[in-house]
């Protein structure tokens, strides 16, 4: 026969497991949006507030599940993403970075991929997402005027658009191309060059504009020689037919090249008409690829932080969602100069 004792143990354990969101509230003495944050990481809880519902948690026996959690908040636990149909480091990595951010935060990711790059594709991809529900959208820009459509979107969920661009805004995230392409042109100049040329991406790429800019800028407050922009695609490819094909890159010459693959086809092509690196030509990269480091020579480059971009991603989400009043504009993340073998000095 069960004993009174046996009967409050079971009743108890019945109760911890039918123990919701509410009755972590009641116990820690907190509102169920409070609760959701702290199961959510949303970074501006407090740590004495964000104890107590762990605690709550942990005597109820709590375990979220997540379609009663989207009867309460009326969410899906689904983020909506849009990005481009291209295999270019940059965006693969942001994309992936980001699906292990959302993953961490108990969140799905579903994607929609542009057949094209143009304002209708990202339109008609942000409401095909609008119509399954997600919780937020994420867009990942490669060209500029994505970012005109993005920033205009009018929509009832949160967006954040990732996006190298001079234009604050609370809904946009991004690494700082500007500073990171002013380091790599300082590293030559204080290498004792005094003509750096620059080999870019595409001419509307929010990335490449920006590294453009950078370099201009750093070109100008050492008071190098000028020298035009020459545009590739970020393809090693069009490195190397830049390098084939640009006369003005000679012995004692620095190259400051818009990404990685690009300048690996630089070396190429220059290794052909008998320029070495780094005793010829001083070459610095973006990105810092795998590969980067087993070039011949290593190569000199920036490195991007793409893992943080990612948590950073998610952070602007859950805050959006959770606290729409407190999102606020983001400092651009810094990036790293790497110092290989393809630089020297002169």
């Amino acid at each position: 026969m069960t004993t009174e004792q046996e009967r409050r143990s079971g009743a108890d354990d019945k109760s911890a497991r039918a123990a919701n969101i509410f009755d972590v509230a009641r116990l820690a003495g907190v509102s169920h949006q409070t609760v959701s944050r702290v199961l959510n990481n949303v970074p501006s809880v407090r740590p004495a507030t964000k104890e107590r519902v762990e605690q709550a948690i942990a005597q109820l026996r709590y375990s979220p599940s997540p379609a009663a959690r989207a009867l309460v908040t009326r969410r899906t636990r689904t983020i909506g993403m849009v990005t481009p149909g291209s295999s270019e480091y940059g965006p693969t990595s942001t994309a992936m970075h980001f699906n292990v951010a959302a993953r961490a935060a108990r969140f799905s990711v579903d994607t929609m991929t542009l057949s094209e790059s143009d304002p209708a594709a990202i339109r008609s991809s942000v409401g095909a997402l609008l119509r399954q529900r997600v919780d937020a959208i994420v867009l990942v820009v490669t060209d500029i005027a994505e970012l005109d459509v993005v920033l205009n979107l009018d929509l009832n969920i949160p967006i954040v658009a990732v996006a190298a661009t001079t234009r604050r805004s609370p809904a946009v995230v991004s690494i700082d191309q500007y500073r990171g392409a002013r380091s790599a042109v300082r590293h030559l100049v204080e290498l004792g060059h005094t003509r750096v040329l620059h080999l870019a991406g595409p001419q509307d790429a929010p990335d490449s504009i920006e590294r453009v800019r950078g370099w201009q800028d750093e070109v100008i407050a050492g008071r190098l020689e000028a020298t035009e922009v020459h545009h590739g695609d970020w393809s090693a490819r069009s490195g190397y037919e830049l390098g084939i094909r640009l006369s003005e890159i000679t012995v004692g010459t620095a190259v400051f090249v818009a990404n990685d693959y690009m300048a690996l086809g630089l070396i190429a092509a220059l290794s052909e008409r008998g320029l070495r690196v780094p005793e010829d030509v001083s070459i610095v990269g973006f990105d810092d690829v795998p590969e980067a480091g087993y070039l011949l020579p290593p190569l000199t480059t920036v490195r991007q932080d793409f893992a943080a971009l990612g948590g950073l991603m998610m952070q602007k989400v859950l805050i959006a969602i959770e606290e729409p009043e407190n999102v606020s504009v983001s400092t651009p993340l810094p990036t790293t100069l790497v110092v290989r073998k393809s630089t020297r000095g002169v």
